[in-house]
């Protein structure tokens, strides 16, 4: 494998509530140089959680999703607020989402949303042992929450409303780790 490219400079060239825009200039082992492009986040990353009502069922939300001007099925998920752990974002975002909180969050992976172009990344967390409680969240109108099987993701994945990679990504690892065949990854 190749060494990763020597990073010459980086300068921002637009910023917005969420997201910069950051040109870095790369010189590659073989003495290419290149310009790139990259969206880089808060540097706080995000949750994304996988709540587990019982063994085999998930809740869902429907949320709108305006990049593509449609109602999408898939996990909670949000960014971690400054001084939070990534359990505590967790908890938050599920009160705040689907009004239960957990009493087991379990951190199982992390998962890039575009390594090419993004710096973003995003924790896994598994939620079990949920009890209701809801806080106010920021969303602009209350998320439906829908149940769904585990045990019938292939007829998830299948639907149209559901092309978030991050959450199809997570379920499935969700249910490899239930299913004794994923290990988490490990917190040092």
């Amino acid at each position: 494998m190749p060494l990763p490219p020597r990073i010459h400079s980086k300068r921002g060239i637009h910023d917005s509530r969420f997201l910069r825009v950051e040109e870095v200039d790369l010189e590659f082992s073989n003495g290419e140089r290149r310009t790139y492009e990259r969206l880089t986040g808060s540097g706080l990353g995000a949750v994304i959680i996988v709540p587990m009502r019982d063994d085999d069922t998930v809740l869902l939300v429907r949320e709108y999703g305006v990049g593509l001007d449609r109602y999408e099925l898939g996990l909670p998920k949000g960014r971690l607020d400054r001084d939070e752990t990534v359990e505590q974002g967790a908890d938050r975002e599920l009160k705040e989402e689907i009004g239960y909180g957990a009493r087991h969050l379990r951190i199982l992976t992390t998962l890039s949303l575009s390594p090419a172009y993004m710096t973003h990344m995003a924790h896994v967390v598994l939620a079990q042992g949920l009890y209701p409680e809801r806080l106010p969240g920021d969303e602009p109108e209350p998320l439906e929450v829908v149940p769904w099987k585990l045990s019938e993701l292939h007829t998830l994945v299948a639907r149209e409303d559901v092309s978030e990679g991050r959450s199809i990504a997570a379920l499935f690892i969700a249910r490899e780790y239930l299913a004794g065949r994923f290990s988490a990854m490990c917190r040092s």
